[in-house]
């Protein structure tokens, strides 16, 4: 019976491998259940074989044990499938692009590991001292001489949270690739309302241009990189104030229709979309509909926009997947270059550990991107 009851468990975390989290806390465990698949698998593997010495419920405690079992090897099975034909499919979306042969852009092995902890000392700098707290910024100097790409990351956290230390490990990566990377604060909700932090990140940009030769950064060579609220802060200004200032933009699970997220709110049990918008925005979208226009990136797309790489799971239940191929739907009547990598089984954080199936697929696509934006 004991054995029953754990396979009935197992198998209900397994449904977060192919249906979005139904409740907030149970994203936490989609996170864990589709990014960890490793810790999930041996779990139902133990399970099962203990039903050899057990003999009361054996027949259902097996078959619903081996159900929980495939559901779990959906993301890892689906990560191989994908990865087979992300390569050609990077190369044809961004024309000109060579991505290297010797890094594959999934490895099983590689679920297995702790991760490669690369350590990147970083300095925080004020970057703006407006009349209220002293806006700083992480500065991780390249791993390269010369002047180095500079990529600047925009953290999430509906507006309201969040900081620059937000999921540092793609930043210790990509220093290793021999990018300056800077992370930024910006003013939160509900204090300030939109376009403050899209301001913000101007002010940044102006910042480490001012300031180059210190950070040994290539002006010429400036990526910006968001996820979540951090991905519509990183839209809205390289689509508008900083069109003809960056080489490209890219977009972990990032909202770019703020008018359609407000219409189309997530579940009350997972969280209250229109409410997290109201602070953001100063009000409703029935207030201030040139706000909400104003702050959605897609409204921007009006004719070739920089290079954009959209990293973004179908079953994520914070930012709907919906927004990306909105996006896409108007950047693809444009001669704009852009690739939405879509991650069937992925959910809101889904590059929370780079050795993940997400993880691995977003950063391969990520470093592919860099290289050949920052050429």
């Amino acid at each position: 019976m004991v054995r029953l009851v754990i396979s009935i468990l197992l198998l209900l975390w397994s449904l977060l491998c192919v249906f979005p989290a139904p409740v907030f806390f149970m994203w936490y465990m989609a996170i864990m259940v589709t990014e960890f698949p490793v810790i999930f698998i041996s779990a139902t593997v133990l399970v099962l074989l203990w039903g050899i010495k057990v003999n009361h419920w054996q027949l259902a405690g097996t078959l619903t044990g081996a159900v929980a079992l495939l559901l779990f090897l959906t993301p890892v099975v689906r990560s191989y499938l994908l990865s087979r034909t992300l390569k050609k499919n990077l190369e044809q979306a961004f024309n000109g692009m060579y991505v290297t042969k010797q890094n594959k852009p999934f490895k099983i092995g590689k679920l297995f590991s702790t991760g490669d902890k690369v350590y990147a000392p970083f300095t925080t700098v004020v970057y703006n001292a407006p009349a209220a707290e002293p806006l700083t910024m992480d500065v991780y100097q390249a791993g390269a001489k010369g002047n180095r790409p500079c990529i600047i990351v925009v953290h999430g956290g509906s507006w309201a949270g969040g900081d620059s230390r937000q999921l540092p490990e793609l930043n210790e990566r990509l220093t290793t690739e021999g990018y300056v990377i800077v992370s930024i604060n910006y003013r939160l909700a509900p204090e300030f309302h939109s376009p403050a932090p899209v301001e913000d990140l101007v002010t940044a940009m102006k910042y480490l241009k001012a300031n180059a030769s210190q950070y040994h950064i290539d002006t010429t060579r400036f990526v910006l990189l968001g996820r979540s609220a951090g991905a519509q802060i990183a839209m809205a200004a390289a689509y508008n104030e900083l069109k003809y200032d960056v080489a490209g933009v890219i977009s972990f699970y990032g909202p770019s229709d703020m008018i359609w997220g407000y219409l189309h709110p997530n579940s009350p049990l997972v969280m209250n979309s229109c409410k997290v918008m109201d602070d953001y925005l100063g009000g409703t979208l029935a207030q201030l509909p040139e706000r909400y226009k104003a702050s959605s990136p897609a409204e921007y797309v009006t004719g070739k926009m920089v290079p954009t790489l959209l990293l973004h799971g179908t079953n994520d239940a914070l930012v709907a997947y919906e927004h990306s191929p909105r996006l896409v739907a108007k950047l693809k009547n444009t001669p704009t270059q852009y690739y939405l990598l879509t991650m069937p089984w992925a959910t809101h954080g889904c590059d929370y550990t780079l050795n993940g199936p997400s993880g691995q697929l977003t950063t391969y696509a990520v470093e592919a991107f860099l290289k050949h934006v920052c050429r």
